[in-house]
């Protein structure tokens, strides 16, 4: 058994179709009896969408940094 870290972009998670897919993998990883560490993006798109919305609220929108992960 193998503890197994997978992050997924936005584009792999943009439509059910990829989703799925990435179910499948998951899955396959779990029936081996594996552990996992699922990390997944936004969906395709919806940073910026986020972003832009931001920016609507308060006329800019600045980076945060991450430091916590």
């Amino acid at each position: 058994m193998a503890l197994i870290v997978q992050k997924f972009g936005g584009t792999s998670v943009g439509s059910v179709e990829r989703i799925e897919q990435v179910a499948d993998k998951v899955k396959k990883f779990r029936e081996a009896g594996d552990d996992l560490v699922i990390v997944l993006s936004a969906m395709s798109g919806e940073t910026n969408r986020l972003i832009d919305l931001a920016k609507q609220i308060s006329g800019e929108a600045k980076p945060v940094p991450v430091s916590w992960m």
